[in-house]
C-alpha cells in the first residue's frame, strides 16, 4: 500500500494539474488506473503505451500535441533516459507510480516516483489498487476489481460489490477464478481485448469508459460501445482457438508448457495467463513470434529469474516483470535454445 503521505502528494499534484496526460500500460491494471485517476480528476487525456519493454522517448510527441502541464505515468517498469531528457528540457513534472521490482537508482532525482515495494512495509499490488487509494469511490469498486483481478491480485472491495452486485460475482476470492468465470471477471477481460484494437477504436473505448459509471454500461452492448464488443468477440474467438491448441501439448510429467505461434494477434500474455489458471502446478512459456523476434509471456514460480537468466546474454533480449510473470523479446534464432535452457532451469530446480 501506499502511506497516508504518498497518497496526500499524489492527490496534491492532481490537484495542481490543469491539462495532466497520463501514460499507462496497456493492459487492465493500466487502464483501470488512469480510470480512476481520470475520474477523481475530471479532466486529462489516458495514452496506452504499446512499447515493449517500457516508456520511450517516441512517446513524447504526445506532449507536444496535447500539451499538458503534468505527466502521470502508470504501471511502466522502465522509462528511456531519453525520454526524461526531454521532459527535463521543457521543465514538466512527472509523476510515476508503478510495483514493479526496479532499480531505484536509474530514477531521476526530480520524477516524484511512487512504488509500494519500497517503502517500509513493502507490498506489490497492482497500481489499480493503489489508484483505489488515491480514488476510494465505492461507486469505482468495479474498476478497482477489473484491473486487479488481471494482475491476478484480489482486491478488498469485491466484498462490498459481490452483495451490491451479486449477479455479477462468484464466491471466490482467487482473483483468476473470479477474472474468468463472473461477469466483473468479462469486464476486465473486455478491457484487455479492447486494448488491441486500433489506435481509432481504442480512443474511442476510452473516451466511452471515462463517462461510463457503472458496470452496466459496459456489459450491456448498444451503440456507443458496440465496437469494444466486438472486438471483444473477435479476440476472445481467437484466444480460445489458441488456448486449444496450447492445451494439445500438455503432458501430464512434464513441468513446462512450451508453447509458440504467429499470426496477426499479439496475446501471449493472455494465453499464458490462462494456462496458469488452468495448470497452476507447471511452469508456462508462451512465444508469439512476429518477425525475426519472439514475444515471450512467462508464468511460474520464480519465472523472472529463470528467464531472465536464460536471456542474459541474447543479442537485443529484453525482459521484465514480476517473480512470477514476466515478459520478455528475443530473436528467433535464440528461441530454441531460450527453450533448451528454460526446461534445464527447471528441470534442475533452479532458482
Amino acid at each position: 500500500m501506499l502511506t497516508k503521505k504518498q497518497v496526500e502528494e499524489i492527490r496534491e499534484h492532481l490537484d495542481k494539474a490543469q491539462n495532466p496526460l497520463f501514460f499507462f500500460d496497456n493492459d487492465p491494471d493500466g487502464l483501470c488506473s488512469f480510470l480512476l485517476l481520470q475520474k477523481y480528476k475530471q479532466r486529462g487525456k489516458g495514452v496506452p503505451i504499446r512499447s515493449f519493454p517500457g516508456l520511450n522517448e517516441l512517446y513524447f510527441r504526445k506532449i507536444s500535441e496535447l500539451a499538458p502541464d503534468y505527466v502521470f505515468i502508470l504501471d511502466k517498469p522502465n522509462v528511456s533516459k531519453e525520454f526524461f531528457e526531454k521532459a527535463r528540457e521543457i521543465n514538466i513534472p512527472i509523476v510515476w507510480i508503478d510495483h514493479h521490482k526496479i532499480n531505484r537508482e536509474e530514477i531521476p532525482e526530480w520524477v516524484y516516483y511512487y512504488n509500494p515495494i519500497f517503502n517500509k512495509n513493502s507490498t506489490s499490488e497492482p497500481v489499480t489498487s493503489l489508484c483505489y487509494q488515491i480514488n476510494p469511490d465505492e461507486k469505482l469498486a468495479w474498476i478497482d476489481i477489473a484491473g486487479c483481478i488481471a494482475d491476478k491480485f484480489f482486491p478488498k472491495s469485491y466484498l462490498k460489490f459481490k452483495k451490491k452486485y451479486p449477479e455479477l460475482s462468484i464466491n471466490s476470492e482467487d482473483a483468476f477464478d473470479i477474472f474468468y468465470n463472473s461477469q466483473i471477471g468479462k469486464i476486465s477481460r473486455i478491457f484487455s481485448f479492447g486494448l488491441k484494437d486500433s489506435i481509432t477504436n481504442v480512443v474511442s473505448m476510452l473516451k466511452f469508459l471515462v463517462k461510463a459509471e457503472g458496470p452496466y454500461d459496459v456489459l450491456e452492448e448498444n451503440s456507443h460501445n458496440h465496437l469494444m464488443h466486438k472486438r471483444f468477440n473477435e479476440i476472445d474467438s481467437k484466444h480460445k482457438k489458441l488456448l486449444n491448441k496450447a492445451i494439445e501439448l500438455v503432458e501430464k510429467d512434464e513441468k513446462l508448457i512450451f508453447f509458440q505461434y504467429g499470426g496477426d494477434l499479439s496475446i501471449s500474455s493472455d494465453i499464458s495467463n490462462e494456462l496458469s489458471f488452468l495448470y497452476p502446478k507447471k511452469f508456462i512459456i508462451v512465444a508469439y513470434i512476429i518477425g525475426a523476434h519472439a514475444n515471450i509471456s512467462g508464468r511460474g514460480k520464480n519465472i523472472r529469474e529463470k528467464v531472465l537468466e536464460a536471456i542474459k546474454d541474447f543479442q537485443d533480449a529484453t525482459g521484465g516483470g514480476h517473480e512470477d510473470a514476466i515478459g520478455a523479446r528475443v530473436r528467433v534464432e535464440d528461441l530454441e535454445l531460450f527453450r533448451k535452457r528454460i526446461q534445464d532451469f527447471i528441470e534442475s530446480n533452479k532458482k
